[in-house]
């Protein structure tokens, strides 16, 4: 069971910097550093979006617009951080001592 828990936290860990990578990304489109038309920037830019838009799509109903400024990517990332400490601190030492 603790595998789990560890495969599940390299899960987390792994969209924490995929989204990361591609916020860092959208500024990049945004303050035209990159060139969009770029066919393998295209392509990555397509991979970021189709990635995190499920998880953004549920927050950015909840909260309110704010203009230019999307917050759902820091809403997922906060949701991570709680899952990760809920596995590490509360359900992993559970699991241990369980002898699971």
């Amino acid at each position: 069971m603790l595998a789990v828990l560890q495969v599940v936290l390299l899960i987390l860990d792994m969209l924490w910097w995929l989204i990361i990578l591609s916020a860092i990304l959208s500024w990049l489109y945004a303050f035209n550093i990159i060139n969009p038309g770029n066919q393998f920037v295209d392509q990555v830019g397509r991979f970021f979006y189709r990635a995190t838009e499920p998880l953004y799509r549920p927050i950015r109903r909840v909260l309110p617009d704010l203009g230019g400024i999307d917050l759902s990517p820091l809403v997922v990332l906060l949701g991570i951080f709680f899952l990760q400490q809920l596995i590490v601190l509360y359900i992993a030492p559970a699991v241990i001592r369980a002898g699971i």
